[in-house]
């Protein structure tokens, strides 16, 4: 089993396509949850902050998948994944209208797109 060398930085590109994947899929439970807050890498082991213990419950019964993604995109058999519950966590992603639309944009690009056509600007 291969066990390369990775970044915190391509396990969080990993993590959102599957992310990404799932929503186009339907399965915006387990999306949401993916996208909370972005999880940390220390060595092989993935630690994600969840707000409960259901979350927690809902995000290890589709965990499978995730790891097998990025098992296979990471080329790393190591890859562990940690859930850490805190009931005092907060969305880390500010609410403005700048945010909203800079995550938009790592969401989907062409966003910026639409934003030209219609000439449509962002009022803060």
């Amino acid at each position: 089993m291969p066990t390369e060398d990775f970044t915190e930085t391509e396990m969080l590109v990993q993590w959102n396509k599957y992310a990404q994947r799932l929503g186009d899929k339907g399965l915006r439970i387990m999306e949401s949850l993916l996208l909370i807050n972005d999880p940390t890498l220390n060595g092989t082991t993935i630690t994600l902050e969840l707000p409960n213990e259901g979350s927690k419950l809902d995000f290890e019964s589709q965990m499978n998948g995730l790891l097998g993604h990025l098992k296979g995109h990471l080329h790393n058999h190591d890859i562990k994944i940690e859930i850490i519950v805190n009931e005092a966590i907060e969305m880390k992603r500010s609410l403005n209208d700048q945010d909203k639309y800079n995550r938009l944009m790592e969401i989907n690009p062409n966003i910026d797109l639409l934003r030209t056509t219609f000439g449509l600007d962002l009022h803060t």
